[in-house]
């Protein structure tokens, strides 16, 4: 079960001294939590709320990616890690610092679909070999509403100047307000 909410109190317990939270929640039925509070443990995950990006924002993605790399005879993946090099947001740690890797640097990173890398400038020499310093990018599936909406804007721009056809403005538009709260 998941569900948003907010913390409304919190308190100490007299026998154990841990914390008790009471929780203002949403998008949760009565039947869930009452079979949620009849288990002896639960995991529980507080994060700060975010828009997340609506699926059908995702599948005209996909659609765009498969557009262009049809076009240009590459792969999917090489298209989905340059539009995500160009318009994509690097990853960062908790503590908001850049997450730096290092690879050989005779490996193409667009062909990489389970990582995906914004090349820098910095490479290293080791033992006759060179490698290059990348960021990691982060994956487009772990994007907030305006991240996507960033991508989205990108990748039409590129059918644009490919002469692919996408979708009316105000239809673009709609599909980027519709995102899942």
């Amino acid at each position: 079960m998941e569900c948003t909410g907010k913390i409304k109190d919190v308190s100490r317990g007299l026998d154990t001294n841990n914390f008790i939270l009471t929780l203002e929640v949403s998008d949760v039925t009565l039947q869930e939590l009452r079979k949620a509070g009849k288990q002896e443990k639960l995991t529980v995950v507080l994060k700060t709320w975010k828009k997340k990006r609506s699926l059908d924002a995702n599948a005209y993605y996909w659609v765009l990616v498969e557009k262009i790399a049809t076009l240009n005879g590459s792969s999917k993946s090489v298209v989905h890690n340059i539009m995500l090099e160009n318009y994509g947001t690097l990853e960062r740690t908790e503590d908001g610092n850049l997450m730096p890797v290092c690879i050989r640097d005779d490996i193409d990173h667009l062909d990489l679909d389970y990582m995906h890398l914004r090349p820098t400038s910095k490479t290293l020499g080791k033992s006759g070999v060179r490698y290059r310093w990348y960021y990691l990018i982060k994956g487009s599936s772990q994007y907030n509403t305006a991240e996507m909406s960033a991508l989205i804007d990108g990748i039409v721009s590129e059918c644009k100047d490919l002469e692919i056809e996408t979708l009316p403005p105000d239809e673009l538009r709609r599909m980027k307000e519709a995102w899942k709260p």
